[in-house]
């Protein structure tokens, strides 16, 4: 996701288009988590994911650049760096843990990172008010209740995954607002053309092995993590946040775990247990009262 900008809503816009545009960011970002786990049974994942922002990334920058845009300063390019290393560094966090967890309780677990947000702020002066305690409380209950239940304790280096991704992906999250960047989409393709460079180059150092028994299916799933989970989804937030309430924007995060265990329950038959069910609920019931707690 990107930098979240607070702008007033703009009259005129037909609702029909908004609600629209917000059932495709739930349904795509929903579904992107469905997409990872069946591209890696062809694609090991520093390769997936670096090539997929690479060429969603350098798309974005040609054509802002068709469209008259300027290119990214080396400033701005050095801060695209930093933030492309966390946030897509975060998303390749997710993809090789999709190796071990099902895609629905990745959705469950990356849910949580509204709330290491709030708690990361601290670090940066802004500890959580006392009205936003009682959110992160019950949404951690939900993390907690994910690690304890079994759910992913069968799958230690997957669950540690998780963990650290939700946490470098809420880190870039806070620097976004607070480094220099270029405006809009140009911003957002520079740091996915960064943190996917640097996914590849991590790909040949460590020799990570070739792609292997090749699909349709999982190179349908890779061009739908290109296309509509990368370029098509970030050009629809970003027009979202021009047009409504950035709290309503990012709903994506209380609707994603849904769409993401039931596409896996369908397509994939993973489980869902009365342990996820409860966890997923604490989880977004945390990141609603955040949501409403910062807004109050």
């Amino acid at each position: 996701m990107s930098e979240i900008v607070a702008t007033p809503p703009i009259v005129g816009t037909k609702q029909s288009q908004i609600w629209l545009a917000l059932g495709a960011l739930y349904l795509i970002w929903g579904s992107t988590y469905l997409a990872i786990r069946v591209a890696l049974e062809a694609f090991p994942p520093l390769q997936l994911a670096g090539v997929r922002f690479v060429i969603a990334g350098g798309a974005l920058l040609g054509w802002q650049h068709l469209r008259g845009a300027r290119f990214p300063t080396l400033r701005e390019w050095r801060s695209s760096l930093i933030i492309g290393v966390l946030l897509i560094g975060g998303n390749t966090l997710v993809t090789a843990a999709e190796q071990w967890v099902s895609s629905g309780l990745t959705a469950v677990a990356i849910g949580s990172v509204p709330l290491w947000v709030g708690l990361l702020s601290g670090l940066f002066g802004r500890w959580p008010a006392r009205n936003e305690w009682l959110a992160l409380g019950v949404g951690f209950a939900g993390v907690m209740l994910l690690n304890l239940g079994g759910e992913l304790r069968g799958q230690p280096l997957g669950a540690a995954l998780l963990l650290l991704s939700a946490l470098v992906w809420s880190l870039g999250s806070i620097l976004s607002g607070r480094l220099p960047k270029a405006s809009g989409l140009s911003g957002t393709g520079a740091l996915m053309l960064c943190g996917g460079v640097l996914d590849l180059l991590i790909a040949l150092i460590i020799k990570e092995s070739r792609p292997h028994d090749v699909t349709f299916r999982a190179v349908f799933s890779f061009f739908w993590l290109v296309i509509p989970g990368s370029i098509v989804a970030f050009s629809t937030f970003t027009w979202l946040l021009g047009k409504v309430r950035p709290t309503l924007a990012t709903s994506y995060a209380y609707v994603n775990p849904v769409v993401a265990v039931g596409l896996g329950a369908l397509i994939l038959n993973e489980p869902i247990t009365g342990t996820s069910l409860g966890a997923m609920a604490l989880i977004l019931l945390g990141v609603g009262l955040l949501a409403r707690a910062k807004t109050a």
